[in-house]
């Protein structure tokens, strides 16, 4: 019997928004507009976008970045009991992000805890922020540029009697898709997934999460 493991994504899947993207409406310069649209292209790869995008604010920002968004971030609806059905059933939780710990932590905080939460990492040592990649690409990515490399991660864990379940939003999530026995998916993931022919789920919340696993899983 297969054992299942999930791993979630957090920005625009926990939270209603993606994060980095309301830090930089809220207190980036207008360059970052074009960064999002090469990174959303592949012009560039995320991991250097993302370094362009928080190197556009300076670091003396920190504490009103947090504040700003613990105070307009919203959790999506359901994850709460989400988490405690994972819990109640003793399937392991990863959260995979390609967000940054100085906003995933505070806003995961009350849920927890997990059993790992992987994300890039903020320096604010200097004038600008610089962010730190503790989780690089492994050899059998062929981004090379992942960041948060989400695959290499899974790759990393032995999963060969589990039942990977994946579920995420963006283009931070398409690889680790791949790699998942089910895949649950919205936005910009539930699109890509169908141009690439990759079987998933739609959901909206995390109660629909939580009947998808139900149906599929043998718990």
């Amino acid at each position: 019997m297969s054992l299942p493991v999930i791993f979630c994504d957090f920005d625009g899947t926990i939270t209603e928004t993606d994060n980095i993207i309301s830090l930089m409406k809220a207190f980036a310069p207008p360059e970052w507009e074009p960064v999002k649209e090469d990174i959303l292209s592949h012009s560039i790869s995320i991991k250097e976008g993302v370094s362009k995008l928080f190197s556009l604010i300076p670091s003396s920002k920190k504490d009103e970045m947090i504040q700003y968004l613990m105070e307009t971030a919203v959790i999506r609806e359901g994850f709460k009991e989400f988490v405690d059905y994972t819990k109640v059933n003793e399937i392991p939780l990863y959260i995979v992000s390609g967000g940054v710990d100085f906003f995933v932590f505070p806003l995961l905080k009350e849920f927890g805890p997990f059993k790992a939460v992987y994300c890039n990492e903020a320096i604010f040592n200097d004038s600008n922020i610089t962010i730190h990649w503790p989780y690089p690409c492994d050899v059998h990515c062929e981004n090379k540029g992942c960041g948060c490399c989400k695959p290499s991660i899974l790759r990393a864990l032995s999963l060969e009697d589990h039942e990977v379940i994946v579920i995420g939003d963006s283009v931070t999530d398409i690889e680790m898709a791949k790699l998942g026995d089910t895949v649950l998916a919205r936005d910009y993931l539930a699109r890509t997934c169908e141009e690439k022919e990759i079987p998933y789920q739609p959901f909206e919340t995390f109660h629909d999460c939580i009947k998808v696993i139900e149906k599929g899983v043998t718990i």
